[in-house]
């Protein structure tokens, strides 16, 4: 299932990028996210609850940072499992950074997802649905984060 989109924040690609590779400032905007910590130079655990219709589910995740170029791109790797590992999850991702029109950061985001077991059985509408929500609200809290503090 592929996911993919893209959001502007008014704050200079240097400074907007400074915010991306900060757990402290990523982990609170990501809608569900527990708990995030550094294992490596390139590497995290993260703790995100997800709610898919009547279930509500918690996936530990590892994420690698497998390309990363300042202030342009990250190429990374998630792959995790429900609590009870019923599903598993893994997706390749890519964020580009760029100068948007309007002065500002063009965020772009996309995802390649793979989820098998009992979570795997929703179909790909439902899931997509989700999905765009759940970016949506990341891409909501991530810009009020940075545009606040850029104004602080």
């Amino acid at each position: 299932m592929k996911i993919e989109g893209a959001f502007t924040v008014a704050a200079p690609r240097t400074y907007v990028w400074r915010h991306i590779i900060d757990p402290e400032v990523m982990g609170p905007c990501i809608p569900g996210c527990d708990s995030i910590e550094v294992t490596g130079p390139n590497t995290y655990l993260a703790n995100v609850q997800v709610k898919l219709g009547p279930i509500k589910t918690k996936f530990n995740l590892e994420v690698e940072v497998i390309e990363e170029v300042e202030p342009d791109h990250i190429i990374s790797r998630t792959r995790g499992e429900e609590g009870s590992r019923a599903s598993m999850v893994s997706a390749e991702n890519v964020l580009r950074l760029s100068d948007a029109d309007s002065g500002g950061t063009q965020v772009y985001y996309s995802s390649e997802v793979a989820i098998v077991g009992r979570l795997g059985k929703y179909g790909h509408g439902v899931m997509k649905k989700v999905a765009k929500k759940l970016c949506d609200k990341f891409a909501d809290n991530f810009r009020e984060r940075v545009e606040n503090s850029k104004a602080a």
